[in-house]
C-alpha cells in the first residue's frame, strides 16, 4: 500500500466488534514511522455496547478526502481504493519531477 501521499487518517470504531475489522486491519496496515514522517493518525474507540458504525477518513496531500465504509469494502476494497488514488498522485509526482 503507498502511503506516501496520505497526510491524515480519522477512525472511529469499537474494537469489539467484528463489523470493525477493516478498519483495525488498515490502521494495522500503516508502517510503524508514519507518525514520524507526517502523517496525522487520529482514533477514537466506541464503547463496548455501541451500535455506531466504524468510520474511516483519509486526506490526501492534494486535498482529496476519502470516506470508506469497511463493512461494505472489506479491507481489500479499502487498499484497493487508497491504492488507486495514491497511485495517481505517484505518476503526477512521476511527471513534474522528471
Amino acid at each position: 500500500m503507498i502511503t506516501r501521499f496520505i497526510t491524515e487518517v480519522n477512525t472511529k470504531f469499537n474494537p469489539f466488534s467484528m463489523r470493525s475489522r477493516a478498519t483495525r486491519l488498515f490502521l494495522s496496515s500503516l508502517p510503524p514511522n508514519a507518525r514520524s514522517n507526517g502523517m496525522q493518525i487520529n482514533t477514537s474507540l466506541l464503547p463496548r455496547n455501541s451500535a455506531a458504525p466504524a468510520t474511516l477518513r483519509i486526506k490526501f496531500k492534494d486535498g482529496k478526502e476519502m470516506t470508506l465504509d469497511g463493512e461494505k469494502l472489506g479491507i481489500k476494497g479499502i487498499i484497493e481504493e487508497v491504492d488507486r488514488h495514491s497511485r495517481a498522485l505517484q505518476k503526477q509526482a512521476d511527471l513534474t519531477d522528471g
